[in-house]
């Protein structure tokens, strides 16, 4: 038999080698020079929409969360400027600036409201106790739940105790620090019943072992130290109940209360 012819063999070839390839298109130099010129134009007209314009700047500047700080006083210690463009406003700056001018604030978050404002939340310290500084004309010092003495007022809150510093200059301060004691204190007013809070007019620090509260009506409470504060709340809560009348106080052990006088 004769084999295959030359043009049989060109076709079998054809068929092993799968469908004839496209040519590739290769984009044309011109329309490569269209598509980057127009990616820069429209980055170009990003940045100045945003920092060029008049579209997008500062116009007003909102405050929410104030309860003894003014709007007023936020703004002036935010220190925005109306007029610039919203993008480039420092939000870290701006609240750097209001910790450091108004220490009564514990936290701020600061949003871009677009198009034209910025937005500032604050959340105020609440004082848990206080500090009466006789040095300076009978004011006194609020101390929050942290510890934190930020604000002096001339007249006491309503609610909040005082704190007594009755500790001498011995071993055991060097041993607990003033700053330590006032969180034990602090520590204390933050686990008392708010019954008992409403009737403290002191919490004494005689030792980070021997705090004592002094309640409305001449009563006493002796605490100990701040450690199982929650089961002397409760201790003490079933003991003013059952015992109404006593005067004094003790769940330094709240295991083992005590209640004495009448």
């Amino acid at each position: 038999m004769a084999g295959p012819t030359t043009a049989e063999r060109g076709e079998q070839q054809k068929l092993e080698s799968g469908p004839p390839r496209l040519p590739r298109l290769r984009p044309r130099p011109r329309t490569f020079i269209i598509l980057l010129c127009a990616v820069v134009l429209a980055g170009a007209g990003s940045v100045w929409v945003l920092y060029g314009s008049p579209w997008l700047r500062v116009e007003h500047v909102s405050v929410s969360g104030t309860r003894v700080l003014t709007e007023g006083q936020v703004r002036e210690a935010a220190d925005v400027s109306l007029g610039s463009p919203l993008i480039s406003v420092g939000i870290d700056e701006i609240e750097a600036r209001l910790r450091q001018e108004l220490p009564r604030i514990d936290s701020v978050d600061v949003v871009r409201s677009w198009p034209h404002g910025i937005g500032l939340k604050v959340t105020e310290r609440t004082p848990v106790l206080i500090v009466e500084n006789s040095g300076n004309g009978g004011k006194y010092v609020e101390v929050d739940a942290k510890g934190v003495r930020f604000a002096t007022v001339s007249d006491a809150p309503k609610g909040v105790p005082v704190l007594e510093l009755a500790v001498s200059r011995s071993a055991a301060l060097r041993r607990f620090p003033e700053a330590r004691l006032v969180r034990e204190a602090v520590r204390v007013a933050g686990d008392l019943p708010a019954a008992v809070a409403r009737d403290t007019g002191t919490v004494k620090v005689r030792s980070y072992d021997s705090i004592s509260l002094e309640l409305s009506g001449g009563r006493t409470v002796m605490w100990g130290s701040g450690e199982k504060g929650s089961a002397k709340a409760r201790t003490l809560t079933a003991l003013l109940k059952a015992s109404p009348g006593a005067r004094h106080f003790d769940v330094s052990v709240p295991t083992a209360p005590a209640s004495s006088g009448s």
